[in-house]
């Protein structure tokens, strides 16, 4: 028979044993190692995205006349030979033309158009703001080609005045979305205050709302000119006889690699991030959007 003994004849030991928790199976657990799953593919996404782009850039700088890997030296020559060949500067001129009417018409159209969907309730509206969407909504190819078409039908040369009309028709939404999200946030109050002190709606409106939505249209324009002069679908079915940057870009491909179209296609993306980043400076135009 087990003798019993009272709690304090207990021993050291048996008080230490006794207060030691009991280790359960399911407690004995290694810690997991958190893995940052979303920075990892964030990165990966971003090194997919920019490799073209900085590859473009290391090999625009290379002492090959091939072009291509291996890297036989730092030059600076293909920048020199871009800018020396005759063919690319009336291109750069007429890219620059169309750009700037482009970005000028879009805003002259735009920017109304907002004002009148984002201020006034009228029928068909909705039905309204999706057609300003459509010609974003479709290839740049079907929208060059229906262009093409409707031209063909009206017997009107191509040229740069019809290239200009093909890039307004595909920016002028991208003005109408971006004003229209400035206008959606704008207290309209301001306005109701300076007619109560004896404006009139063109003093309003040029003394008080347009210097407070001039950031926003400004940075839309530069986007749309960035837009404008890097376009080459629309450009190429409507054209005719004159050639534009990109066009003069893709001839040159068409003959085979030169190095000075690494050189040159480095400058046409440094002058495009260059207007992004001035339409975010200025316009606050969220480049991800």
């Amino acid at each position: 028979m087990t003798e019993l003994r009272p709690l304090d004849n207990l021993s050291t030991s048996d008080n230490a044993a006794a207060q030691q928790p009991v280790v359960r199976p399911m407690d004995r657990r290694l810690p997991l190692i958190k893995v940052p799953v979303l920075e990892i593919y964030s990165v990966l996404a971003l090194f997919f995205l920019f490799l073209p782009v900085l590859m473009l850039v290391i090999i625009s700088f290379n002492d090959n006349v091939t072009g291509v890997f291996p890297l036989a030296g730092f030059t600076l020559k293909w920048y020199q030979v871009a800018f020396e060949n005759k063919i690319i500067w009336p291109a750069l001129n007429n890219s620059i033309i169309i750009a700037l009417a482009t970005a000028v018409v879009s805003a002259l159209l735009g920017t109304p158009a907002a004002f009148g969907l984002t201020r006034y309730s009228f029928r068909f509206k909705n039905f309204l703001r999706g057609l300003l969407t459509i010609p974003i909504s479709l290839p740049t190819l079907l929208v060059g080609i229906a262009l093409l078409a409707f031209f063909a039908f009206l017997s009107i040369p191509r040229s740069l005045v019809t290239v200009t009309i093909g890039h307004v028709v595909y920016c002028v939404p991208y003005m109408v979305l971006v004003v229209s999200a400035r206008l959606a946030e704008f207290d309209f109050t301001v306005e109701e205050a300076a007619q109560d002190l004896g404006a009139t709606p063109a003093q309003t409106f040029w003394m008080i709302t347009f210097p407070l939505i001039r950031p926003t249209v400004i940075g839309a324009m530069l986007l749309i000119f960035a837009m404008s002069f890097d376009m080459f679908v629309i450009t190429f079915f409507n054209i005719g006889h004159g050639s534009t940057l990109p066009m003069v870009i893709w001839s040159m491909l068409r003959l085979g690699i030169n190095p000075s179209l690494n050189a040159l296609g480095t400058l046409v993306m440094g002058f495009s991030i260059l207007l992004l980043i001035l339409a975010r400076r200025f316009g606050g135009i969220k480049l991800g959007s």
